[in-house]
């Protein structure tokens, strides 16, 4: 007797294999980029990029199981986005900050908690099965993008960022900083 769909959520939810834990983290993050479209509407740029990135967290997460649908012109597009939030962002993305801010800043670092977590996950993947490196540098900077999205947001609105100041980590100066001393 077959099944009926509706108790399964997730055909592959049984598997032991790390490509499970993975296309669930992704399936977050597509899901987490779905909630900051839904708070980003006053912000034109973050809208336009994030109805991009949506789409391609699944594109993502099926690169692994099925036929690979990152390519290497949407590694460009991202890192482009990545050029164009650094531009405004540049001097305030140079330390830690604390994940603070607006709502949608706030989710838009959620989402990049999410992309990090979709990098481990793909990195337990890789002790299994081989996975291209166009997925890691994806997803890294994936990452880096909703980093830098969230506080162009906190920007856009005028909320300072709240720099981190780590007591684990002992701090160095940085390079300009020594050539000036």
């Amino acid at each position: 007797m077959k099944k009926d769909m509706r108790y399964l959520c997730y055909p592959f939810m049984r598997e032991s294999a790390a490509t499970v834990d993975f296309e669930i983290r992704t399936d977050s993050l597509t899901t987490r980029i779905g909630e900051a479209l839904s708070l980003t509407q006053d912000v034109e740029a973050v809208q336009r990029d994030l109805r991009i990135l949506q789409p391609m967290a699944y594109h993502l997460n099926g690169s692994v199981r099925g036929k690979i649908a990152v390519h290497e012109e949407d590694l460009i597009e991202l890192s482009d986005m990545y050029d164009y939030y650094v531009n405004f962002t540049r001097d305030k993305i140079g330390n830690f900050v604390l994940p603070q801010g607006t709502q949608a800043a706030c989710v838009l670092h959620v989402c990049r908690s999410e992309a990090k977590k979709s990098v481990r996950a793909l990195h337990k993947v890789s002790l299994e099965r081989e996975v291209p490196e166009i997925l890691f540098d994806y997803a890294n900077l994936l990452a880096n993008v909703l980093f830098t999205m969230a506080v162009y947001v906190n920007q856009h609105h005028d909320v300072q960022e709240i720099p981190f100041v780590s007591k684990s980590y002992p701090t160095k100066p940085k390079k300009k900083e020594v050539a000036n001393n």
